[in-house]
């Protein structure tokens, strides 16, 4: 038996999510069919972060045992095969010590969010991005989030389903830069709260849009509400990038 660490790339538009579920087709369930297909084994996938319905991934990693033997290029370009017309991609699959696991050995994870903003509508990265059409302050954006970094209760960014223990989390990194059209917004840490980074960059788009402070953040931290908080943005924008071990 050899595990097996994959690195992935996908488009979360079709799936419900990374997780199986009754309701839609999941990037789980759909990476799970294709090993079956290639090796004849029933396999439990398990990764080092669930994503949400849309949201995509340009590093996500997962693991699993298989008993078949196989090399890693062999691994990849023949679940890629199995993987069509899917828009799931195996970037990498290496064989690791039967002690790894994706979620439980994982030191830190990191996204990008992804917002055009521009007054013209998209016509390439519908689904990729979030457009947001007034102009936003980067650089507000930037210098309020820095109000976020370290340890915190985050209760007001947490999704009213997050079945985290805890709502204290440590911040790593949130930055904000803008790239032409484009704000991205970058969030570093060991664990996320459910919906965590959209409910923050829905917050943050608020200050880049010159209807709240760098103070008024503060005190929504503070407030412990959700509702004290600004609004979710939507799925598209969000990537997970990457996974720390």
């Amino acid at each position: 038996m050899q595990r097996w660490k994959l690195t992935l790339e996908y488009d979360g538009r079709p799936f419900v999510g990374w997780q199986r579920q009754d309701n839609g087709p999941s990037v789980q369930q759909t990476l799970e069919e294709a090993i079956e297909r290639l090796s004849g084994e029933t396999v439990r996938v398990h990764t080092s972060g669930r994503t949400d319905a849309g949201v995509h991934a340009l590093g996500q990693v997962c693991h699993f045992d298989l008993e078949k033997p196989f090399t890693g290029l062999k691994l990849r370009d023949a679940l890629n095969f199995h993987l069509r017309p899917a828009p799931v991609a195996v970037l990498q699959a290496e064989a690791v010590p039967e002690d790894f696991h994706a979620r439980m050995t994982c030191l830190g994870r990191s996204y990008v969010f992804r917002i055009v903003n521009r007054r013209a509508p998209l016509a390439l990265e519908t689904g990729r991005a979030w457009h947001v059409m007034r102009p936003l302050d980067a650089e507000a954006m930037h210098a309020a989030a820095q109000v976020l970094v370290g340890q915190h209760d985050f209760t007001s960014f947490r999704a009213s389903l997050c079945q985290a223990n805890s709502p204290v989390k440590t911040l790593e990194r949130l930055t904000v830069e803008r790239v032409g059209d484009e704000v991205r917004v970058h969030a570093a840490a060991r664990s996320f709260l459910h919906h965590q980074v959209r409910n923050m960059v829905g917050t943050l788009e608020l200050v880049g849009a010159g209807k709240w402070s760098a103070d008024d953040l503060r005190r929504a931290l503070e407030a412990r509400n959700r509702s004290a908080a600004g609004p979710t943005a939507p799925p598209d924008g969000l990537y997970f990038v990457g996974a720390r071990y």
